[in-house]
């Protein structure tokens, strides 16, 4: 038995559907844009082989996830072997107008500090070595510059916005996440509250 055609009813429905179903795609899509993407066993990300446990992130009051990355001079920094240190990690790029604003606060801290055991540890967002290593030059910076080629640790730490900063104590445990650029008086109140003396 053949069905009738459709009426008047069903063509004005079908723009809602396509509407509703438009609307159900964007929804998905904004999740997970803000919860990020599932992590599949065997995918985690910073995982340098298969795995059955997702990568943690960097959640203040956990353990800082840890990573080995190369320097402006080719030797591997990790972040684990500097554990007894407070340790500031900057995410950052040389396009980024706010990371070049508090670049020279940073190497004050760094220069005024690094006698008490602080050190900062300026991760690159996946740019070319020789135009960080002119911007490093440019802004005469001292402490260690990292580079992150394909934005492996950027991911990892589940870095959306530049600058971000972590602050890691001497025990290797995330105490401060900040986004954005750092103001002065925030640095000296997020070092003070780990004992250091800006």
């Amino acid at each position: 038995m053949a069905l009738p055609p459709p009426g008047p009813a069903a063509g004005r429905a079908a723009p809602f559907i396509i509407l509703g179903v438009g609307l159900l795609i964007g929804l998905l899509g904004g999740a997970l844009v803000f919860v990020g993407a599932p992590t599949w066993p065997g995918l985690a990300v910073g995982a340098s082989g298969p795995t059955a446990t997702p990568a943690p992130a960097a959640v203040v009051g956990a353990p800082a996830p840890d990573f080995t990355l190369k320097n402006l001079s080719g030797e591997n920094v990790t972040l684990s072997k500097l554990q007894g240190q407070v340790v500031l990690i900057n995410f950052w790029a040389t396009w980024c107008a706010p990371c070049r604003a508090e670049m020279p606060e940073l190497q004050r801290r760094y220069d005024a500090l690094k006698d008490q055991g602080f050190t900062v540890l300026a991760v690159d967002d996946d740019e070319a070595a020789q135009e960080v290593a002119a911007f490093a030059e440019a802004y005469k910076l001292t402490f260690p510059i990292l580079l992150d080629p394909g934005e492996s640790v950027v991911g990892l730490y589940r870095i959306y916005a530049f600058p971000t900063t972590f602050i890691v104590d001497r025990q290797g445990v995330v105490q401060k996440l900040h986004i954005g650029a750092l103001t002065e008086s925030a640095l000296d109140q997020y070092l003070t509250d780990l004992g250091l003396t800006p």
